[in-house]
Parts: C-alpha cells; sequence; structure tokens
C-alpha cells in the first residue's frame, strides 16, 4: 500500500495487480490481453520509491510520443493519478513529473527509432517501464537491460505491459522468447504458471533459462542470472474498469474473432486464418436489397504491374459495388456486386470503364448518389495514373484513396460489420465465388476481392472521404470538373 498523506491512499485490485507488485523478478511482463489494468499498475509502481528513496528514478516508454500524448492516453491517466501524490508535472518538448520530498522524477518518452535508444547510452535509471512492449523491437528492449542500473539502493527493474501477439509478429513476436514457457499449446496463459519466477542468462543475444538462480551460476558460473515473472490478467480480473464502464466487456465480445482470442482470453498464438478473419455464415442473401436512404461505391482493387501479371497464376483485377442504407449510427450494408477477372493491361483498361459507367449510368437512373474509387499507391506514377482514369471517367464522381495498413487490418472493420448481421449479398451467381474467397482468407492465393469489399466498406464509412464526396458531389453537378485530380 503507497499512502502519501492521510487522505490518499492506493492500492492494487486483489488478484493479478496486487501480484504484480508483490513479485521480486528483476523484469516482469503483465497482462497479456486487453482492459486488465496494466497502464495504472505501471504508473503506480514508481510511486513506491519515488516518495521515499533518494536519488530514485523513472523511465515510462511507449514506441511513439503520439502514443504518449493522445487524448485519454497515458499522460492524460498520470495527470489523474500524480497529483494526488504531490507531483509536479513538466510538459513540452520534456514530459516528467517532479516528487517531493526528494524532488524524484518519471521521465515518459518514446523509442520510435532504434537510433532513439544513443539518447540512453549514459543512463542510469533504476526502473524502466514499457507500456504495449509488442510495439517495441528486440533491440530496443534488451539495450535498456545496460541502462538499468543504480546507487539509490533499490534494486534495479523492469516492469511491461502488453497485449499479445504471434510469435510470428515480424516487431513483437520476440516476446515468446520470455513468455512462451507460461502458455499452453492453444497460446493461452496457463494459470498455475502465473507470477512464477524463472532465471535466464543472456547468451550470444538469447536467454537460456533455469528453474533456480543456483542452477544458473552451477551451469555458467561467471553469468550474472536475471529473473523473469509473467503475471496473466484478463478484462475479468479488472473489477473497477467494469464498473466504471460495464460495457468494455461486450465491445471485447463483438471484436473479430482473431482480435477477441487476443484480447479478450489473452491468446498469444491464434494467427488469421480460414474461417476466422470471414465466415460465410456471417453474410446474408436476400433478394431484393433493403429499403432507405443509400449511397453506394464501386471500389476497384487492380491486379499490379505487368511483370506480375506475368506470373503462372497472376493477380486479379476485382471490384466490389457495396450500398450503405440508412441514417448515421444505424448503417446496414448490401453487396450489389462483385467480380474478378485475370486481364492483361488492355483488357482491364476496358474492363474497368466499361463497368465502372454501367454501374454510373444505373446509379444515375435509381436517383443513388455513387462514387467510384480505388486504392492509389504512393508515389508520383500512380498520382498521375489517378488522373488520367479520373478524365477519363468524366462525369462520374470518382477518385483514389490511400492506405497504409496490412490488408487484414484494413478488412477488419468490414469483418466486424459481418459478424454483427450488417452486411448482405444481393443474391446472384457471383455469391458462391464471392462466399469461398471471403471465407479462406488470408490463406487462400488471391485476396483482390477481400481488398475491393473492405475498400468499398472503409470509403463509405470514412467520414473525412464523405466530405470531400459531398464537395466533389457538387462540382461534379456543376459541370466544373478542373481541380479534382
Amino acid at each position: 500500500m503507497i499512502a502519501p498523506s492521510p487522505t490518499v491512499q492506493l492500492r492494487p485490485q486483489a488478484g493479478p495487480q496486487t501480484a504484480f507488485f508483490e513479485t521480486p523478478a528483476d523484469i516482469a511482463f503483465y497482462g497479456g490481453a486487453a482492459g486488465g489494468g496494466k497502464t495504472w499498475a505501471m504508473l503506480a509502481e514508481p510511486l513506491r520509491h519515488l516518495l521515499s528513496v533518494k536519488g530514485f528514478g523513472a523511465q515510462y516508454f511507449r514506441r511513439t510520443r503520439p502514443q504518449i500524448v493522445t487524448e485519454g492516453g497515458v499522460w492524460d491517466e498520470s495527470k489523474e493519478l500524480y497529483p494526488h501524490f504531490g507531483g509536479v508535472p513538466r510538459e513540452g518538448s520534456v514530459l516528467d513529473w517532479t516528487f517531493p520530498p526528494y524532488n524524484n522524477r518519471i521521465k515518459f518518452d518514446h523509442l520510435q527509432h532504434e537510433k532513439d535508444l544513443h539518447n540512453y547510452q549514459s543512463a542510469q535509471i533504476a526502473l524502466i517501464i514499457f507500456d504495449e512492449l509488442t510495439q517495441f523491437r528486440w533491440r530496443q528492449f534488451t539495450y535498456m537491460f545496460s541502462r538499468n542500473r543504480s546507487t539509490c539502493g533499490v534494486r534495479p527493474y523492469i516492469r511491461a505491459g502488453y497485449n499479445p501477439v504471434p510469435a510470428e509478429d515480424p516487431v513483437g513476436g520476440w516476446i515468446h522468447k520470455f513468455v512462451g514457457w507460461y502458455l499452453d499449446d492453444e497460446g493461452y496463459p496457463i494459470p498455475e504458471r502465473s507470477g512464477v519466477v524463472r532465471w535466464f542468462v543472456m547468451v550470444d543475444d538469447e536467454p537460456q533459462w533455469y528453474e533456480s538462480k543456483a542452477t544458473a551460476l552451477k551451469e555458467r558460473p561467471d553469468s550474472r542470472p536475471l529473473s523473469f515473472a509473467y503475471i496473466m490478467s484478463l478484462v475479468t480480473d479488472n473489477e473497477i474498469l467494469l464498473e466504471k464502464d460495464p460495457d468494455y466487456l461486450a465491445k471485447l465480445e463483438a471484436l473479430p474473432y482473431v482480435d477477441r482470442e487476443r484480447l479478450l482470453k489473452g491468446n498469444h498464438k491464434i494467427v488469421p486464418a480460414a474461417g476466422n478473419v470471414f465466415n460465410r455464415s456471417w453474410f446474408n442473401i436476400v433478394e431484393a436489397i433493403p429499403p432507405g436512404d443509400a449511397m453506394e461505391v464501386l471500389f476497384w482493387d487492380f491486379a499490379a504491374t505487368e511483370k506480375e501479371q506475368s506470373k503462372a497464376d497472376p493477380d486479379f483485377t476485382a471490384y466490389n459495388h457495396m450500398r450503405r442504407i440508412g441514417n448515421y449510427g444505424a448503417y446496414s450494408f448490401c453487396v450489389r456486386d462483385a467480380g474478378a477477372d485475370q486481364l492483361d493491361p488492355a483488357d482491364t483498361e476496358a474492363y474497368f470503364l466499361n463497368i465502372s459507367r454501367q454501374k454510373a449510368a444505373e446509379a444515375k437512373r435509381n436517383g443513388v448518389l455513387l462514387v467510384v474509387a480505388w486504392e492509389e499507391e504512393p508515389g508520383s506514377a500512380s498520382k498521375r495514373e489517378t488522373a488520367r482514369m479520373i478524365k477519363a471517367l468524366a462525369g462520374i464522381v470518382c477518385g483514389g484513396i490511400r492506405s497504409h495498413k496490412d490488408k487484414v487490418v484494413r478488412a477488419t472493420p468490414l469483418a466486424v460489420a459481418a459478424k454483427a448481421g450488417n452486411v448482405s449479398l444481393l443474391d446472384a451467381a457471383w455469391n458462391k465465388a464471392w462466399l469461398t474467397h471471403m471465407h479462406n482468407q488470408p490463406e487462400w492465393p488471391h485476396d483482390d476481392e477481400m481488398d475491393a469489399a473492405s475498400g468499398s466498406f472503409n470509403a463509405l464509412t470514412d467520414p473525412e472521404f464523405l466530405k470531400n464526396l459531398v464537395q466533389r458531389r457538387g462540382v461534379i453537378a456543376s459541370g466544373k470538373t478542373k481541380g479534382w485530380q
């Protein structure tokens, strides 16, 4: 318990949070799922020494600075906690809190790039805290071992919280080197192993594990073993959060399967596979488009370069024609049409122009606003191609949309809506092939139709895109299209 005054007392919640506070391990990871009280625990941890040990200092890391200062982020949370203990903040290029009676300090900083490690070459930090550890690379984590030192009398230690990623993750998958022993074959934390302290020695940049310090020293007498513990925590362990936000659990339960397994259940090994990104059972097939206010997007995913099209199984050029129905906050979606074909560049051009013009003419007859869109790759060549296509579709609202996210990540909002029963398909011959394609993502050899579908959905739900669309519609209606390239 931390008690700086007769009126303020601070206690961790019973269960995993208390275990995290009490572990004697040199390095401890906490969480492995969403909502388990990780941030509060890591903010509270340094208070036990900041207030009572002269010369004690702590460093709190997020991968990027915006993650620290974003609305509702860790800096905002620190403002809810630290003033009760006499903390005085400094905000600006430096973010830190200073505490009486010894002017001890906790600093908040980022390690966005590996070169940022150079800022800490001469540092001596008694407590190092990593928030969302799986966003840091292996070298960023292990380099800070050398900075974890102090003469204040507190044994230097490291604490970290994280949400799970699989071992294949190129950034944070290395955590399995530490937490693998604590997981079962399916990737779930083993409750009986939570909090168990193990010992390791770094050998050729890899941890070698031992059941005790004595065993480690017996095998490697010249080494300096470090202790480690992983404490599992789920949202159900955080009673305070569930009391304040009883809907949070429902929000986690509504996530797509892979995200739900990771963030709700703590599954460290689940990866996107057939049937758990999209499932054919999520899509209702309807004989007629549901009534209501509507707008439509025809989104194109073009096959890549001529070189890639010369492969034995080249990419497809795919389109998805989706309608959004209803009012803001109560939208439903219907895929009116979808198709894909393996075409050479000349045929791709005709395919794109003919279908786009046909769909635009149909929408005009029906009094429905339709926009034709496609993904615009970075670079000047792609911008020129977008300008050329806009010119070729004169009189039609159209344009390129940039995206920098992973394909499965881009598809997640559509998957959430489909799982909730908000996406239907207009009954047609293309349904079976399309459902097979979607159900088998990301294991299917091609992802073109998924990209087109997620492109349509994301365009229809992007407020900034819609704002530009309304402006562009006015320009198109007036016949003044110059400037929309």
